[in-house]
């Protein structure tokens, strides 16, 4: 049934303060009905939730009622509401608001009054019977959301994954799949899927979100956020087998198994999860303009990965140490000659050269 036509049939069994077809007046709220016309949607029922109050954005019928910041205006002001914030003062038990969800807005079907009374008392959260309105033209966003959309009905998670890639949710639900067939290898009964995507949650995807973020990942894929990376990595390490050169020991991070690396955080607290992101040394031999020389060097010192840089006699001119710092993501190789390339941008730099130290012995200071 198209949306337009049952909305329409509610319209039909309430009293309502305005027109059904009026303009929104200034400093309303949305209407349900006016944004829900705009495209087709299905019906899911997420029965009984705890919405945040500020992510109510609408309602249907009585949007004229309230403003923007959903208190009662001066026509709608009823002896009902005084009434219901009253009890809601007193601690008085009342039933369950009845929302619409489309995308992140929740629109009221039934409970303006309790909502304007626990805005106006400062509470957070309300309690409320949600449906949620999924659409369904097969636009690119739209396939994104019913994934999503599907993803939480499968598991029961919250919507807290929040993926921006098309096809990556039906990969997480097989892993999932798999964690379950493991879990019931292990103890021989039967694990419901959401009972295994919650344990999934806690020991796979949990921690190795922790790890991301601790080696701060996030800082070098800006348009990307932690459940992307999640994917991204543990799809190619667990699913498709994917090895690179990292340049370092990915082993100890993410082992190629998935429950092995369950295994491994089993027993680590999540203060001691590792850091993924490494120094690298590295020695810069350049040749310079001479007459430029001072004035690279200057430039060269600014520079916050460089660390020491010596002006020498011999087949070079500068020795520069520098110490860069990388993530999972990058191979050694990958980041000096990305800080290379941006040194050789500096106008009279002629040839540079760089070693890579393979096996290093320092003194401590004083011996």
């Amino acid at each position: 049934m198209a949306i337009s036509s049952w909305i329409s049939r509610i319209r039909l069994g309430r009293r309502r303060s305005s027109p059904a077809h009026a303009e929104p007046l200034p400093g309303s709220l949305k209407s349900l009905e006016e944004i829900s016309e705009a495209a087709p949607y299905d019906r899911r029922v997420r029965g009984l939730r705890s919405v945040p109050i500020g992510r109510i954005a609408g309602s249907v019928g009585r949007y004229q009622d309230f403003d923007e910041r959903f208190r009662l205006k001066p026509h709608a002001a009823s002896e009902r509401y005084l009434k219901i914030l009253e009890a809601m003062r007193a601690g008085t038990a009342l039933p369950p608001v009845k929302l619409y969800q489309i995308r992140d807005d929740y629109f009221i079907l039934d409970g303006n009054h309790r909502v304007a009374a626990a805005r106006q008392l400062g509470h957070d959260e309300i309690l409320a019977h949600v449906v949620e309105l999924v659409p369904s033209e097969k636009t690119l966003q739209n396939l994104l959301y019913r994934e999503r959309a599907e993803f939480c009905d499968r598991t029961g998670l919250p919507a807290a994954i929040d993926l921006s890639e098309v096809g990556q949710y039906p990969r997480l639900l097989t892993q999932i799949a798999v964690h379950q067939a493991h879990l019931q290898g292990q103890g021989g009964a039967a694990v419901d899927f959401p009972a295994a995507a919650q344990d999934w949650y806690r020991t796979i995807y949990k921690p190795l979100c922790d790890i991301i973020r601790r080696g701060r990942l996030l800082e070098f894929f800006p348009e990307r956020n932690l459940a992307d990376l999640y994917a991204y990595i543990s799809v190619h390490r667990w699913e498709e087998g994917r090895r690179r050169d990292y340049g370092i020991d990915i082993e100890r991070f993410i082992p190629a198994d998935m429950e092995v690396f369950r295994q491994n955080m089993s027993a680590r607290k999540t203060g001691d999860y590792p850091e993924m992101q490494r120094g690298i040394t590295a020695f810069i031999l350049m040749n310079v303009q001479a007459r430029k020389e001072d004035k690279i060097v200057d430039r060269l010192y600014e520079m916050k990965e460089v660390r020491e840089v010596h002006s020498v006699h011999g087949d070079v001119d500068l020795l520069v140490k520098i110490q860069l710092t990388r993530d999972l993501l990058s191979s050694d190789a990958e980041m000096i000659s990305q800080f290379v390339q941006r040194v050789r941008q500096l106008a009279g730099i002629t040839s540079t050269k760089t070693l890579i130290p393979g096996f290093s012995k320092i003194k401590a200071t004083g011996e």
